[in-house]
């Protein structure tokens, strides 16, 4: 898998792996990276060849349930995550995905604007129930249920992103162009300003 490495250097008595918008202090580890084989990462893999989209879902040993993990796992960095944030639209109770950029907190206020209602938490038995996906593991296609969907603009300055395949174990890349594609959402300003 291509994990956006441009080069290596020696620093300090170490070797930093330099990516397209960070460092990492080992290489992606590929030998941990898989072909999926679990049902459901399997299902992600076929809705992606059905929409066109020549990537592959990869598992690992370890779990890629949230940004830091998959990051490590993948060997880019935090922020070339597309973590799905569910969220429960009020009063309407549909589903809210919104997929971020690893690094960005969801700021709950724009999101509620964006969709014309007020948001709630999303427990573990809803988000399973309204997508399909255990929390870590929520993909951005085949959910069960339709959601209002909304991608982070921050995505866009990034070649390549990985995004979860449907297990806290499973991703695949694709470029931001691909996953607007995959989910025919609107790219907003979602991002929680400190």
């Amino acid at each position: 898998m291509d994990c956006r490495i441009h080069h290596r250097r020696r620093r300090a008595g170490t070797v930093e792996y330099l990516t397209s918008k960070g460092r990492l202090s080992a290489p992606p580890s590929a030998e941990a990276m898989k072909p999926a084989q679990h049902p459901t990462a399997l299902r992600t893999q076929q809705l992606l060849v059905e929409a066109g989209i020549s990537t592959q879902v990869v598992e690992f040993e370890q779990p890629t349930r949230t940004s830091a993990e998959a990051a490590t796992a993948v060997g880019c960095t935090v922020a070339e995550i597309a973590k799905s944030v569910v969220f429960r639209a009020k009063p309407s109770g549909q589903a809210v995905v919104v997929v971020a950029s690893g690094d960005n907190r969801v700021c709950e206020e724009k999101v509620a604007k964006l969709v014309g209602e007020k948001l709630g938490r999303a427990n573990a038995e809803f988000v399973r129930e309204a997508t399909g996906y255990a929390i870590g593991g929520v993909s951005p296609l085949g959910h069960t249920n339709p959601v209002k969907m909304l991608l982070d603009v921050d995505l866009q300055s990034y070649k390549t992103v990985w995004a979860a395949a449907g297990t806290p174990f499973s991703v695949f890349s694709l470029t931001p162009n691909e996953l607007e594609k995959i989910t025919g959402a609107q790219w907003a300003d979602i991002r929680l300003e400190s």
